[in-house]
């Protein structure tokens, strides 16, 4: 490195340490370091990191084995600085005739229990040859939690299916997915206060130390850095070079993170297959610097910059860097964007001006936090999204609710979808940080457990009109009973803070958390967010509420966006009190809960993905008079529309208005993976389902 890269080094590091004296946000050092630990590198795969690397940083090279290698001095003492670049993966080892992946691990795994169950609901990268296609990995509908009531044993690879958006081998075939294509967890560089968390976060930072050490000179000698490949298989890669390096006098390992640091020497048998690589390179022992995490190879590992600077030190002073110059970080290249689709894509289709518009719409509300009780950004989405004369006319009760009447007195059609989302709220603070939740709605524990976390510093109930809040990002906290079932009894969350620092940046009882959230397509039409129950439905209805004129209505119409119906309807119970007995009937726009799923059985609320919207006729908790049904039928026939019929479990707003006596009739689209942070839906069922919420509030009373 020369002079002036390596003073800019230098200054990306004092600045960092300056600024990292806020509370809360990441401090710019932590950030750095996190760049790392997102980087694309699983094993086999490291060149995904590599190229990118080695135009970032120059003078370092790669070797026949993949390695990216950088020498520094010359003569003796010859010492080898190493660490593992790759991280743990899944490939990809079959592709179904109905389009799933089935996975499999490359090596053995993190050895963590629950690493393979933290997969299950969660977004995943597969890293395809053109570049990485966004999938989910399958879980049970939160919503048929009964059928799945028996189901303790934890899951491994095996129980893994991944959904990219196909309905078929085909179509898999047409995203570029391949057999053996790497499949990692889609998440981003995550860092909060002093704290870096991902996916062998030690491991990597101490890459990051290595890298960031390598641009002084040394002592005396010669240092050879290596980024290695193939750590997972033994140091695969390191083994390759070391062989071609001839005579070594010292070799230092930056390993992975453990729950205590390390700084030891061991002898070469201790490293299994590497050893009669190094015995003949002249080395009777390895010099192992590991440093010290917090839950060591769970997804959301978590290094600290205390000991990333720590590390670094040692990683110099092993090294043999000269004493008076201090390393600096270096930001790890950012690592490509998931592909939105093939060729054939919405933006490409016969409809894409309103699949467009649609995908919109979802975008700007399911990746918007919205707890029961905090529904106030969405709300003020859906009142800017409102046409004018809608917008006009809204208005909102103290609860947050917020409806628009339109055409003339008189019994009123009621189209209701709820703002609010599946999440927690803060039961209690601890003197240590950890933050006790509360469950709002049916979350899946499983989902959400070892997972990024955000919480929501707004006001709360007592002020239903706040429209915005700031956040601070942490973790939900993986169970350290390593010998327990598939489901935690809780979640725990912790965001780099302690108790009393919690309450001086307004942290509060009652306040929201959520996870992290991104918006995606999935291949060619599906979609998959959090919180598309009920995001979904609130955007079909303000796609139906733009394309009314309401001059031109000869009955009343009433569209409402409800605040708290996950476990309680207390929106819906409220308006039902005022327009209950004034209402004709009411349609509640919600998710049709589907077991078009590999992990359900189609015997009940079977509904293809793509099939068209589904006419909710029957729940476990109501159902839909039959002179109701028929007239649904012939409004949508004669709309020309294709509708699917459906019984599932669940209950919607709709039930609050049916003891006032306004029948309810639930409409949805098919949703996989209900109440998880993964759920999918097939964007043409949700343009459709627009429609036919137009038809309905069009027809004659």
């Amino acid at each position: 490195m020369n002079e002036s890269r390596r003073a800019l080094g230098l200054v990306v590091l004092l600045v960092a340490i300056q600024a990292s004296g806020s509370r809360g946000a990441a401090s710019p050092e932590a950030a750095i370091l996190a760049s790392w630990v997102a980087l694309d590198a699983p094993t086999g795969h490291e060149h995904l990191a590599t190229g990118p690397l080695q135009n970032l940083v120059p003078g370092w090279r790669v070797d026949r084995n993949g390695n990216l290698l950088k020498t520094v001095g010359e003569g003796h003492p010859h010492r080898v600085v190493a660490c593992g670049l790759d991280a743990h993966a899944f490939a990809a080892s079959q592709v179904t005739d109905d389009g799933y992946l089935r996975l499999h691990h490359i090596g053995g795994g993190t050895g963590h229990p629950y690493w393979d169950q933290l997969h299950e609901g969660q977004q995943v990268r597969v890293l395809t040859r053109s570049g990485p296609r966004l999938g989910v990995v399958a879980i049970a509908n939160g919503h048929f939690a009964e059928q799945h009531r028996h189901e303790t044993r934890i899951r491994t690879a095996d129980d893994l299916w991944v959904d990219v958006g196909a309905a078929s081998r085909e179509e898999v075939d047409d995203l570029g997915i391949r057999l053996l294509d790497p499949v990692i967890r889609h998440l981003p560089a995550w860092s909060f206060d002093d704290v870096v968390a991902g996916p062998g976060a030690g491991g990597r930072v101490g890459c990051a130390a290595l890298v960031a050490a390598s641009g002084s000179s040394v002592r005396d000698g010669t240092t050879t850095w290596i980024l290695s490949t193939q750590r997972v298989f033994g140091w695969v890669g390191l083994g390759g070079a070391i062989a071609r390096l001839g005579a070594i006098d010292e070799l230092i390992l930056v390993d992975g993170g453990q729950g205590a640091r390390e700084d030891h020497e061991v002898r070469p048998e201790e490293l299994g297959r590497l050893a009669p690589v190094l015995r003949s390179s002249g080395l009777e022992s390895v010099h192992l610097l590991v440093p010290a995490v917090e839950d060591p190879g769970a997804l959301m590992e978590r290094i600290d910059v205390a000991e990333a600077r720590n590390l670094v030190a040692r990683v110099g002073a092993a090294g043999g860097v000269s004493e008076t110059e201090s390393p600096g970080w270096v930001q790890a290249p950012s690592r490509p964007l998931p592909l939105e689709g093939p060729a054939d894509s919405p933006a490409a289709s016969p409809d894409s001006d309103k699949l467009r518009e649609v995908h919109r719409l979802l975008d700007r509300l399911a990746e918007t936090p919205a707890v029961p009780g905090h529904e106030g950004p969405v709300r003020a989405i859906v009142l800017s999204e409102l046409p004018a004369w809608a917008r006009e006319r809204a208005e909102t009760d103290e609860l947050g609710n917020v409806w628009v009447a339109a055409g003339p007195e008189g019994e009123a059609t009621v189209f209701i979808a709820h703002m609010d989302e599946v999440g927690f709220e803060i039961e209690s603070i601890e003197a240590d940080g950890t933050v006790r939740l509360t469950r709002r709605g049916g979350v899946v524990l499983s989902a959400w457990e070892g997972q990024p976390a955000r919480l929501q510093l707004d006001p709360g109930r007592e002020n239903a009109s706040a429209s915005s809040f700031e956040e601070l990002s942490g973790v939900f906290l993986t169970r350290s009973d390593r010998s327990g079932s598939y489901r935690p009894d809780a979640v725990a969350a912790w965001f780099g803070l302690d108790g009393e620092e919690l309450r001086r940046a307004g942290v509060r009882s009652g306040m929201g958390v959520t996870g992290y959230k991104e918006g995606h397509r999935l291949g060619r039409f599906r979609y998959t967010s959090r919180s598309l129950d009920d995001r979904a439905g609130t955007t079909a209805l303000l796609l139906a509420i733009k394309a009314i004129d309401p001059e031109a209505l000869d009955h009343r119409l009433l569209f409402v966006w409800s605040v708290q119906e996950e476990g309680g309807l207390v929106g819906a119970a409220a308006l039902a009190r005022r327009y209950g007995t004034s209402s004709r009937r009411v349609y509640s726009v919600d998710t049709f809960v589907s077991s078009d799923t590999p992990l359900e059985s189609p015997h009940f609320a079977y509904a293809p993905l793509g099939g068209g919207p589904v006419l909710r006729s029957i729940e476990n908790t109501s159902m839909v008079p039959a002179s109701e049904l028929e007239r649904n039928l012939a409004i949508a026939r004669e709309a020309g529309l294709e509708v699917q019929l459906g019984l599932t479990q669940g209950g919607t707003d709709g039930m609050a208005f049916t003891f006032w006596g306004a029948p309810n009739a639930g409409l949805g689209w098919p949703g996989r993976y209900s109440h998880s942070p993964a759920e999918v839906l097939d964007l043409r069922d949700l343009a459709a389902l627009a429609d036919l919420v137009l038809a309905l509030a069009l027809a004659v009373p």
